[in-house]
């Protein structure tokens, strides 16, 4: 088999928990192969380089075998290559740093423990180190 559709592939390598998640994330754009945005009936061959959008990193997998059949987890590295640029898994390590100043709606107010830990993450360290208390006097 030298194709596979793009929906049945990502969920085969376990990019997507289900097919139907794929599929979906094909109708929403979020998915393009070799830098064309792809419907979920899109097949896929052997090199080519799938882009996943899933906010705020773009994966990006070079296809090494096209296969539909669903695989073990252990030999999804013989199917796939995970080609995603280092950038990308800072973009990821900013956002899970940053992740509780930008609250989720719905979580309600900010605990005390919550509020200490933004106020030690927001103010400069090197405000403790120095004393303000200077001399203005010329001798």
């Amino acid at each position: 088999m030298n194709e596979a559709r793009i929906d049945k592939w990502m969920w085969a390598v376990r990019i997507f928990k289900t097919r139907t998640i794929a599929a979906e994330a094909c109708k929403k754009g979020r998915i393009s192969i070799n830098g064309a945005l792809a419907k979920a009936a899109r097949t896929v061959k052997l090199g080519d380089v799938i882009q996943v959008r899933k906010p705020p990193v773009t994966y990006s997998f070079k296809v090494l075998q096209p296969i539909e059949k669903r695989v073990g987890a252990k030999l999804v590295a013989e199917m796939m290559e995970n080609v995603t640029t280092p950038e990308q898994y800072e973009l990821l390590e900013m956002s899970r740093v940053s992740g509780f100043v930008n609250r989720a709606k719905g979580t309600g107010r900010p605990t005390k423990k919550d509020r200490r830990s933004l106020e030690e993450f927001t103010e400069p360290e090197f405000l403790d180190d120095f004393d303000f208390e200077f001399d203005f006097e010329e001798e």
